[in-house]
C-alpha cells in the first residue's frame, strides 16, 4: 500500500485528510453560509479562524445524512455570549439546508490549541483533520505528526475516563441511538489507533479503521465492525449498546492503556 493510501505525505507525516476543493457539490451553499454566517457574528477580534472537518471536508458526505462539523478558533477563552452565537448559527444552518442532519460548531481558544498539553492531542486535530475556513491557518505553528505510539496515547488514550459517562447515560435512559452512534465512533476510532503505529497511517473512515484494526486482533473484529457500523448507523437496540459498552470498551481501554500507556490528564 502507497503512503498516500495509508493517508500520508511523501515525508511520512500524516497528511491534512480534507479540502475545501473536495466539498461535495450538493454542500458548497452549506459550507458557503456557514462562512458568511460565521463572519457575520464573529468579530475579527473574537475570531481567530475557523475550521471546517468531518465528511464534508473529506468529500465524502452524504446529503440528507451528514452533519455539518465546524471548530472556531477563538482569541479569547469561549464566553456565554460566544456559545450563545454558535448556537444560533448552529440552529440557523440546520433549519436552512436539507443536505445536512445536524450542526455542530466548537469553540475552543488559540491558547489552549497551541499549548504543549494539548500538541498532540487538539493541535493534531487542527494540523490535520480540521481544513481552513476562515483566518489565519494555525497549522503553521504545529509539527507535522508521525502515526506515532505517543500520538496514539495523547489522542485516544482516556477510554477508560468515558466508559463510566456511557454507563450513567444509559442507566439514566438516554436516547439509544444518539449513544450508539457516538460510542461506536469513539471505539472504533481508539480501535484504529490503537494499531495506527503499527499499521504506520492514519484513516478516519470508520469501516477501513475497523478492518485495519482487525488485522492485529482478529478475535475482535467482529465487535469493531459492529461498532463501525453503528458509528454510522446508529442503532436502538439494548444488546447492541450493552455489548460495546461494558465488553469491547473495557478491553480496549485495558489493552490501550497496557500498549500506549495512559493520556496525560486534562
Amino acid at each position: 500500500m502507497t503512503d498516500r493510501a495509508r493517508g500520508l505525505a511523501p515525508d511520512g507525516t500524516i497528511a491534512r485528510e480534507g479540502a475545501l476543493d473536495r466539498v461535495p457539490p450538493a454542500f458548497v451553499p452549506v459550507v458557503d453560509a456557514a462562512r458568511s454566517r460565521i463572519s457575520e457574528t464573529f468579530t475579527p477580534g473574537r475570531l481567530h479562524s475557523a475550521y471546517l472537518y468531518g465528511s464534508i471536508a473529506r468529500g465524502t458526505a452524504v446529503p440528507g445524512v451528514s452533519d455539518l462539523d465546524l471548530m472556531l478558533a477563538l482569541r479569547e477563552e469561549a464566553t456565554a455570549a460566544d456559545r450563545a452565537d454558535a448556537a444560533n448559527i448552529e440552529a440557523d444552518l440546520d433549519g436552512s439546508f436539507s443536505q445536512i442532519s445536524g450542526v455542530g460548531i466548537g469553540l475552543v481558544s488559540t491558547t489552549v490549541l497551541l499549548s504543549e498539553l494539548e500538541r498532540y492531542d487538539l493541535g493534531f486535530f487542527v494540523a490535520c483533520l480540521c481544513t481552513p475556513l476562515l483566518g489565519d491557518d494555525l497549522a503553521r505553528q504545529l509539527p507535522r505528526y508521525r502515526p506515532t505510539s505517543l500520538l496514539a496515547r495523547e489522542t485516544n488514550g482516556d477510554l477508560a475516563l468515558v466508559i463510566p459517562r456511557w454507563r450513567t447515560r444509559a442507566a439514566a435512559g438516554a436516547d439509544r441511538k444518539a449513544l450508539s452512534r457516538g460510542v461506536g465512533r469513539q471505539l472504533t476510532r481508539t480501535g484504529f489507533t490503537l494499531v495506527m503505529p503499527r499499521w504506520g497511517g492514519w484513516t478516519s473512515d470508520l469501516a477501513e479503521s475497523a478492518e485495519v484494526f482487525g488485522r492485529y486482533y482478529p478475535e475482535r473484529v467482529g465487535q469493531m465492525r459492529i461498532a463501525a457500523a453503528t458509528g454510522r448507523v446508529p442503532s436502538a437496540d439494548p444488546n447492541v449498546l450493552e455489548m460495546l459498552i461494558d465488553d469491547l470498551a473495557p478491553w480496549l481501554a485495558e489493552e490501550y492503556a497496557a500498549v500506549h500507556g495512559v493520556k496525560a490528564p486534562r
